[in-house]
Formats: C-alpha cells, structure tokens, sequence
C-alpha cells in the first residue's frame, strides 16, 4: 500500500473514532481549530520524551519531508509544487542544496561506454 495510502487509512480510523464536528483536529475549545502553539508544544513535548538533544519544530518535519523527497530522487519541481512555493530558487533554498549532493550526482556522460581500444595495423 503506498505512503499516501497508509496516511488517508489513519485519518479515517482517527475520524471513525473521534467523530470531530467542526475541524478534523479541534483544540480544547470543540469550536476552534487545534493552535500552532498546541503543536509546538506537542512537538516538543515528544522531543523530550524521546531524548532528542536537538530541539525540533513543526518546520522541522516539513523540512525533513522535503529533504527525504529529494534525496529519494524526488524531482526539485515536484517538491516545490508539494511544499506550495511559488519560486523554485525558494525550494532550492529551503533544501540547501547541499555541495555534496550536487557532486554526487552521476553525470549522464559518465553513463557511456568505455571507448574500445582498436589494434593497429
């Protein structure tokens, strides 16, 4: 079953269980959405619990998800149009494309044959 497929799967069972009116993730109040602070807070509250020295954010998911794309061989087009910038130098940005992946990447040229050698006469 695809990734996607998998998520919309956990949606459902979360929505078959909840049964939310308004918003599909309600805050405290049932007539408020759940508040960026409400999952920053959660976000750090898992760190903790998790033992991350590193803080994380929800940015920092959002990140990861695009780097994971692009190295998995995710086009930067594709990953733009995922993410909703409007400019493709924002996606290259917000990847820091980094030195190394660039280099990394396998010319076409290098996909050629070996020239045969051919005896001479």
């Amino acid at each position: 079953m695809p990734k996607t497929h998998k998520l919309l799967e956990l949606l459902r069972t979360y929505w078959r269980q909840e049964r939310p009116l308004e918003w599909r993730f309600p805050g405290q109040d049932p007539h408020q959405p759940l508040g960026r602070k409400a999952v920053a807070d959660a976000v750090k509250r898992a760190s903790e619990r998790a033992g991350l020295s590193k803080e994380l954010s929800p940015h920092s998911f959002r990140h990861a998800y695009a780097v994971h794309l692009l190295e998995a061989g995710t086009d930067v087009r594709t990953i733009q149009l995922l993410l909703g910038h409007r400019s493709l130098s924002t996606t290259a940005r917000y990847l820091r494309l980094a030195t190394t992946k660039v280099c990394a990447t396998p010319s076409p040229l290098d996909l050629l044959p070996s020239p045969v050698a051919h005896p001479q006469k």
